[in-house]
């Protein structure tokens, strides 16, 4: 019987192995290590083209407006995001903590009316994008959907030659 019992569950338990790797083995590298980082604005911005100062100005809150005096309403992915850490890193030239640490600043100086919003999925930062007039996120470019206006960076967008953000 504990023969028969131990045979049993080592038998699951290579199963569960094997369906485990087999996961790792086949999920789609764009869904852990992710391409090219787009920068997608909400439709009524009236903005096109943005140069990474311009962009990390937005992103550090030192630019609140937009022209025409819409505010800017900045939406970061959770800090486990692939996009995250590449406009942590290629944009802002700050590490998460420093990322972090410079918005409790700027907030607790008042020296901002509005401190970034955490979009978790890219589909929540889709939706939120297009329902907050003068909102601005980033997201994989592979996941850009149809309606969504997406703002070259140095006259470039995803995927073209010299893209700067993946």
């Amino acid at each position: 019987m504990f023969m028969l019992r131990t045979t049993r569950y080592r038998k699951r338990w290579t199963l569960l192995l094997t369906l485990g790797l087999l996961l790792v083995r086949f999920t789609p590298l764009g869904a852990q290590a992710g391409g090219d980082v787009a920068i997608v604005v909400h439709p009524d911005v009236p903005i096109d083209n943005l140069t990474v100062n311009e962009l990390r100005r937005l992103l550090l809150g030192d630019r609140e407006f937009w022209p025409a005096s819409v505010r800017v309403t900045l939406l970061i992915r959770a800090p486990i995001a692939h996009e995250r850490d590449v406009v942590l890193k290629s944009v802002c030239q700050m590490t998460e903590a420093q990322f972090r640490q410079h918005w409790i600043g700027k907030v607790f100086r008042a020296e901002t009316a509005l401190a970034p919003k955490i979009a978790y999925s890219s589909e929540m930062a889709v939706d939120l994008v297009n329902r907050i007039p003068g909102a601005i996120t980033f997201m994989d470019a592979s996941q850009v959907g149809k309606g969504l206006k997406v703002v070259k960076i140095e006259g470039r967008l995803p995927g073209e030659r010299g893209y700067e953000l993946h």
